[in-house]
This record gives C-alpha cells, sequence and structure tokens, in this order.
C-alpha cells in the first residue's frame, strides 16, 4: 500500500496555530476528502496545536510543535507533539470540561473534540518531558461517492 509522510515543525507561538491547520489540510487534500472531513481534521490540528503551546509550553515561544501526517490508502494518522511540561493526571485531563488554565477562558473539551471527530485517538504524556497525540481518520473520498 502506498505511504506518504510529511514532518512540520514550529515555534510554539499562536499565530502558527492556523499555519498548522492550513499546512496539515493542504496534504490531506491529496485524498480528496469531503468537506467535512477537512473541516473535522482542521479542527483537531488546532486543538492539539494550541493544546501544546498553552498548556504544554505554557506560551514559551522557545518551545517546538511536531505535526507528523501519514497517509496509506484512504488513512491519516496525525501525530501532534511537544516537549513541554507534560501532563500530570492524564484521565483527569480527558474529562469534558476540565481545563488547567480557567483563567484563560479555555473550554475544557480539547480532548474530547479530538477524541469526537476522529476514528482513533491516543494520548501520551509524561510530566517534565512532554505530550505527543496519535490521531487516524479514514477518508471518504468524494470521487468514491460520486462513481
Amino acid at each position: 500500500m502506498e505511504r506518504n509522510f510529511m514532518t512540520l515543525q514550529f515555534a510554539a507561538k499562536s499565530e502558527n496555530e492556523s499555519f498548522a491547520r492550513v499546512t496539515v489540510a493542504a496534504f490531506i487534500s491529496q485524498l480528496d476528502p469531503t468537506m467535512d472531513e477537512l473541516s473535522d481534521l482542521k479542527t483537531v490540528v488546532s486543538e492539539a496545536v494550541t493544546n501544546s503551546i498553552i498548556h504544554g509550553y505554557d506560551s514559551d515561544a522557545e518551545g517546538i510543535v511536531t505535526i507528523t501526517a501519514e497517509i496509506v490508502g484512504d488513512t491519516v494518522t496525525l501525530t501532534v507533539e511537544d516537549r513541554g511540561r507534560g501532563i500530570e493526571d492524564l484521565e483527569l485531563a480527558k474529562q469534558p470540561l476540565y481545563t488547567s488554565k480557567p483563567e484563560l477562558e479555555r473550554s475544557g473539551m480539547g480532548f474530547t473534540i479530538m477524541e469526537n471527530f476522529m476514528d482513533e485517538f491516543e494520548v501520551s504524556s509524561e510530566p517534565g518531558s512532554g505530550t505527543s497525540i496519535k490521531m487516524k481518520k479514514r477518508i471518504e473520498s468524494k470521487k468514491a461517492l460520486y462513481n
């Protein structure tokens, strides 16, 4: 099965979130996703990158966020990683509406959104070493819908 991949690294600055979202969307567009699928993928990239910047690096622009996107057949795998502070209590962090930064008026729905928009969702984190979010989604090509 044919495989294609890309890796993107950028400074943990909030203005790079849209750059990451658009870059991943452009890469995935080769699968000819529906508008809904593309929107879902852009949303999960935004959520994961924002988590890395705000929670992982505490908005320290010296941090680096890494995104790896891989396409195998009709499936996209996205991995968003940081080497920031990590998550102390992963189960608590995955609870809907939980946020470690209520002063920023965060909704605490990032992990819930990622889990609901993707077919597979996995978070691994080590306090003091960073966090990795791995997500998979099968793309129903628009071409297949019209044939």
